[in-house]
């Protein structure tokens, strides 16, 4: 189960746990992953795809598990699965035309093979679900994010010749009793789902409808799956949210609550030898409280992912973000006053937003020269349906113009990340080695604390190797060095 990822490149991406400097809309890296075969004599194969976020990754390790449990292992191979499950993304209007052509070449698929079944889970799933099953007839099982216990049901129901759906959302449901199949995991790191849902109703964004409210996990049961991963071997966690520092559980009786940096402290003391990071940010709840955590241990990586989105406040309003510039500026010298300039820091950024002036468009860009970002997620404006913006914004800025804008942006940060990556040079780094270089098979790959991707001669290393790297050479998005 700690095969590597398969990765289809022709895809859209969003935040994947080893990123580029630079990842945009036409950016077809780490856009889908295909989970690895387990092969332990089931007798039903399971194909999942995984589009998107790190949330659905995850997602597809808890399906995995529970059809685990009713008979399914999981294949590579798609001519040889008995059902195939897309873990969708309804982020932007892209992703979803790119399940849809995926959709149409399975069904080309299930022609030869009729017996095959179909489904649709995560986002698309709770957005579409008429659309799928009955004007489109490209599926034939519809599961929302939280129905993912229902599966087993949904697919007898499947097997009687019934169409199924569930995309119920849930305010209580965290899959905290479920073990995760770790299929998406080189067996040295790994996902630790934290809360699930969000609250933050950005007028752009379609995940409160389609993943529900937020919910903190049990705290036991989170620093539990720690210990049991560092059991099993594994030395990295990455605690997962829509926004994790909104984290907050209270026990039944009263006696104990929980927030993130309480948290994010009881993981890291788990284990010394256990890295810790954590996403997504959200730039007003991002604590103090949470930064001198970060400073007190040196096992949590000194990485923040903090979307801006744009560096103008009337923009940020009309996002619906419930910051300002001023304040995002603040938080950021917090970041670099409590963690030092060596932490890294790294953002989304929406080109082209409802109304956005070329001015305005500038503020971005100076935005971007206040902080220099590490490494950056970047788009253009895409209308969602059902959103607050599609609702009440007019989408008035034209594609031409949107695209250039975005043009600019990548290319200042690809300015950016060179600067921060030059700032390596010369140090010494502690890497964990995750893999052997895409290039080299003498080489290994790993990340220091700051997520920056290091290449190095192999030696005597090996994957899962904590190495001191000293750093002398860099490119936008990678650090070449030798071990010391």
């Amino acid at each position: 189960m700690s095969q590597p990822l398969i990765t289809l490149d022709f895809l859209d991406t969003l935040p994947t746990p080893t990123p580029d400097a630079t990842t945009h809309e036409d950016s077809p890296s780490g856009a889908v992953r295909v989970s690895p075969a387990t092969e332990t004599g089931r007798k039903r194969k399971l194909y999942i795809e995984s589009y998107g976020c790190q949330m659905n990754f995850s997602d597809s390790e808890i399906v995995s598990s529970i059809l685990f449990e009713e008979g399914f292992d999981t294949t590579e191979q798609l001519e040889g699965a008995d059902l195939v499950l897309l873990n969708t993304c309804s982020i932007r209007e892209k992703a979803e035309q790119t399940v849809r052509m995926r959709l149409s070449q399975i069904n080309g698929h299930k022609k030869r093979n009729p017996g095959l079944l179909v489904g649709v889970l995560g986002c698309m799933a709770e957005r579409l679900k008429s659309k799928f099953l009955e004007e489109e007839k490209l599926v034939d099982l519809v599961v929302g994010p939280d129905a993912y216990r229902d599966l087993p049901q949904l697919i007898q129901q499947v097997d009687g010749g019934q169409k199924a759906v569930n995309v119920l959302l849930s305010r209580e449901e965290t899959y905290a009793d479920i073990t995760p199949v770790r299929l998406n995991s080189n067996g040295i790191t790994a996902f630790i789902s934290i809360m699930r849902g969000c609250d933050n109703m950005c007028s752009f964004c379609v995940v409160p409808f389609t993943r529900g409210r937020e919910r903190s996990r049990d705290a036991h049961s989170i620093i539990r799956e720690a210990q049991d991963l560092v059991a099993a071997g594994y030395k990295e966690v990455t605690l997962l949210g829509q926004n994790v520092d909104s984290y907050k559980w209270a026990s039944e009786d009263g006696t104990e609550h929980v927030n993130f940096a309480q948290l994010l402290e009881r993981v890291a003391l788990v284990s010394p030898n256990l890295r810790v990071r954590f996403s997504t940010s959200h730039p007003k709840d991002i604590t103090d409280e949470v930064l001198h955590t970060m400073a007190r241990h040196d096992n949590i990586c000194k990485y923040i992912h903090l979307p801006a989105q744009s560096g103008n406040s009337r923009v940020l309003a009309l996002m619906n973000r419930t910051y300002d510039r001023p304040w995002y500026e603040e938080r950021v010298q917090a970041i670099r006053r409590i963690l030092g300039e060596d932490c890294a820091i790294s953002t989304d950024m929406i080109s082209g937003f409802c109304s956005e002036t070329e001015e305005e468009h500038q503020d971005t860009l100076s935005l971007m020269e206040f902080v220099h970002y590490d490494m950056a997620y970047m788009f253009f404006y895409s209308e969602r349906p059902g959103t607050l913006a599609a609702r009440k914004l007019e989408d008035d800025v034209p594609l031409p113009v949107k695209k250039r804008r975005l043009q600019e942006v990548i290319d200042l940060q690809q300015q950016h990340s060179r600067l921060r990556n030059q700032l390596a040079v010369g140090k010494v780094h502690r890497v964990l080695v995750e893999n052997f270089s895409k290039r080299s098979a003498d080489h290994l790959s790993g990340r220091n604390s700051q997520n920056q991707v290091v290449i190095f001669p192999k030696k005597h290393y090996q994957k899962g190797d904590y190495v001191d790297v000293l750093v002398h050479s860099g490119s936008a998005s990678t650090l070449l060095g030798e071990a010391v």
